[in-house]
């Protein structure tokens, strides 16, 4: 039996995961089917969700890839965040994925609440608070609100996703940058584009558009927006960021590119 999401997550050995979702159904996650109909809309819907769920949880987006069944997604989980929200932004955090309670929507509305209700709703704030900096959760309403909209677009229900997606923890800055740089060539490696930036619903899209007209790139707060920012080389009173310059980075992906096409041309 598989073990339960939360035993398989440490914070104490890595707060970053990557995480894949694959459609099951014989309808595309996007892409075209075999009769001719294009879901190639879907990729969008996708990315829009990530980034924009991005806002809300206390997890950050290092990476990500839409491709034509799957989708590729590098998650950071922000305990520091989660840990400094107060109660209220707890709950206005919340109430932006969920209805909430109703104790939860008199406290949002400034509403008087008794010592055992504010006792109550306290403990559940914890709750809440801890989900905002689960992948479980972040990953579960990410793939029900796709899985929604593409039931009611197919007209049909069932399942859309194989089962649970699956998740791998990234233990060090070596891995990460490896499996960021395999997650943003996804549609290069499937012939999808023929360069990064050139790739479609992807993470590295964005930051090389974002690097050409940024006057100094590798500054974390001139780097793409709704992304994890590169925070440069390990330092002392090193800001919150990927552990690395930006620049570098799109120098590691180029050299992937490069040896891929080697490899082609030798086989």
């Amino acid at each position: 039996m598989p073990k339960p999401r939360k035993q398989l997550v440490s914070l104490e050995a890595t707060p970053y995961y990557h995480c894949v979702s694959r459609c099951v159904r014989r309808a595309f996650l996007c892409g075209s089917d075999n009769q001719g109909r294009s879901f190639e809309h879907r990729r969008g819907w996708i990315e829009k969700l990530i980034l924009d769920q991005a806002q809300i949880y206390c997890i950050d987006i290092a990476a990500y890839a839409v491709m034509s069944n799957h989708f590729h997604v590098i998650l950071h989980i922000n305990q520091a965040r989660a840990r400094s929200l107060t109660n209220l932004e707890v709950v206005q955090r919340w109430h932006q994925l969920y209805a909430g309670t109703l104790l939860s929507q008199k406290y949002e509305r400034g509403e008087e609440l008794s010592e055992s209700q504010q006792a109550i709703l306290d403990e559940r704030i914890e709750e809440w608070r801890d989900r905002l900096m689960s992948i479980s959760w972040f990953m579960r309403r990410l793939n029900e609100t796709v899985a929604r909209l593409a039931n009611e677009e197919d007209q049909c229900s069932g399942h859309f996703w194989e089962g649970r997606f699956k998740s791998q923890a990234l233990l060090d800055e070596k891995a990460l940058a490896a499996c960021m740089a395999y997650v943003d060539l996804n549609p290069v490696r499937a012939a999808m584009a023929k360069t990064p930036e050139a790739s479609g619903y992807t993470s590295v899209k964005k930051r090389v558009e974002k690097a050409k007209e940024a006057r100094t790139p590798n500054h974390p707060k001139q780097q793409a927006y709704g992304l994890m920012p590169f925070a440069g080389n390990p330092r002392q009173d090193m800001p919150e960021g990927i552990q690395m310059r930006l620049t570098d980075y799109l120098d590691l992906v180029e050299s992937f590119v490069s040896s891929m096409r080697l490899t082609l041309r030798a086989a």
